[in-house]
């Protein structure tokens, strides 16, 4: 090949890096844009709420009193997801990736990433029509044997419409989407490694433990801040399940809600400083995802030295 004709396809090589180097650092930025241009109408539009008198907002005691229970009741909610999904998706990635036949594990996967795509409405109806009703039992024997735990005092509910039951919803919403991603991690452990440990006589849990596991830390606290993330933010499903009250500590009794599940059921009759209060919610939901991805970034960032990459 003559020397032109490299020198030309060099040049169009370099061309099409700049290209997709500008490409790459324009998508980047607009993200940033939009992500700064969100922060700022939430934080423009909260500001009436802020500044109001107490007795003008929602409950006459000031912006923080009535923020307060509907953060602790998104919190409560969450971590009951995350509780319920994390050790049930863990393991159901691992029976796809090591256990299962190929071909059943391949269906399961399949299964899997087709859960994650199904509307939260959906999950939001099954579970205030059938979950919710199936639940009332269950927490009469809870009220009835452990009503001295505070999280299981009664009366439970008639209608099973507790945080319980939204929180074991979202665990279900976000069951696939942890169950997926791990399994893709585990699917990408070294395979030397693997195979070592089983050469030295190691049976297939003492590979997982010393092999995988340590290798998908950093994939495995992803996956779950990601579940974290949809448990916080979700709508419908909550604004289904939950029949919402006042901030209680009971889990099985009627009370409670969520800071999307109060915007959601309120915004589209709000006017005036009652929109303001619900998009101060949203920006102090903001805030809240926003430090859980930080402090996941964090997290993850201390288990690097162990990755497939080095």
């Amino acid at each position: 090949m003559s020397t032109t004709k490299l020198a030309r396809r060099a040049g169009t090589g370099r061309t099409g890096d700049k290209v997709f180097s500008g490409a790459a650092l324009g998508a980047g930025v607009l993200i940033v844009a939009v992500l700064f241009a969100v922060a700022l109408f939430l934080v423009i539009q909260a500001l009436p709420t802020f500044g109001a008198p107490a007795a003008e907002v929602t409950g006459g005691k000031g912006f923080a009193s009535y923020i307060i229970p509907i953060v602790v009741g998104t919190l409560i909610a969450a971590v009951i997801a995350l509780i319920i999904a994390t050790p049930i998706g863990v393991a159901v990635a691992l029976y796809i990736s090591h256990y299962a036949p190929r071909q059943l594990a391949r269906g399961l996967g399949y299964v899997v990433d087709l859960l994650a795509a199904i509307p939260s409405v959906v999950y939001g109806a099954w579970g205030a029509s059938f979950l919710a009703s199936e639940l009332k039992v269950p927490y009469q024997w809870l009220a009835d044997n452990l009503g001295w735990i505070p999280i299981f005092a009664g009366p439970a509910s008639g209608t099973g419409k507790t945080i319980l039951t939204a929180g074991i919803v979202l665990a279900v919403m976000v069951l696939p989407i942890i169950a997926s991603l791990t399994r893709e991690i585990f699917l990408q452990a070294p395979a030397l490694h693997q195979e070592a440990a089983l050469a030295l006589g190691a049976t297939r849990w003492e590979m997982i433990r010393m092999a995988v596991l340590p290798f998908a830390r950093g994939g495995i606290i992803s996956a779950v801040m990601l579940g974290l993330g949809r448990a916080l933010g979700e709508t419908m499903a909550v604004a289904l399940v939950l029949s919402s009250g006042p901030m209680i500590a009971s889990l099985i009794r009627s009370g409670n809600q969520t800071i999307a599940a109060e915007i959601a059921l309120d915004f589209p009759e709000a006017f005036g400083l009652r929109m303001h209060e619900l998009i101060a919610a949203g920006l102090v939901l903001f805030l809240i995802t926003l430090v859980v991805n930080v402090v996941a970034r964090w997290i993850i960032s201390r288990h690097k030295e162990f990755s497939g990459a080095n």
